[in-house]
């Protein structure tokens, strides 16, 4: 299991496959979030979700648009297919204090395939059977069987810019 934002960094999920994992469990509490940089996910229109059970289609459409599943198709099958894992997303669905949370539960397959989602705006449950022959030939499970260690010690290494989870999503530029 890795929560919300662990998910976000790439070498996470690797050493979560490394270490013999071949369904990732990916709790979140994201989508609609606060931003000024336009070319990321950005804040669900409280109207729309107080509005949702005269006109559900309104709030679904942005849920699946960029600011939910849209934002969550750019990456998350990544993780799975890279890493030939299932991958189970849930996420809180509703007013977050100033944000609204775009639920977009789904289960992926380890070659990046959805197999179960949805984008409804209440509490809605994904349910698949996985089928643990997909993890046997997968590409993410051939590409770590070749992968080089001896090329990654720069991966360790501190390059002066990290920083805190926090601050770098509400840093000045916005990202």
């Amino acid at each position: 299991m890795l929560t919300c934002y662990d998910n976000n960094l790439g070498e996470n999920v690797r050493i979560t496959a490394l270490q013999g994992a071949a369904i990732l469990l990916a709790p979140h509490q994201t989508g609609g979030c606060a931003s000024k940089n336009p070319h990321i996910m950005g804040l669900v229109d409280r109207k729309l979700w107080d509005n949702r059970e005269a006109d559900p289609e309104a709030i679904e459409t942005e849920f699946k648009g960029p600011k939910g599943r849209a934002w969550l198709l750019r990456w998350l099958p990544t993780r799975a297919h890279d890493n030939g894992m299932f991958l189970i997303f849930s996420n809180g669905v509703g007013v977050d204090d100033d944000e609204i949370r775009t639920g977009n539960a789904m289960i992926i397959d380890p070659y990046g395939r959805i197999l179960a989602e949805t984008w409804k705006a209440g509490d809605d449950m994904v349910v698949a059977d996985l089928d643990a022959s997909l993890l046997v030939e997968s590409t993410g499970i051939r590409w770590i069987k070749t992968r080089r260690p001896e090329l990654y010690g720069p991966l360790t290494v501190r390059t002066g810019i990290e920083q805190d989870t926090r601050a770098v999503r509400f840093d000045d530029k916005g990202a």
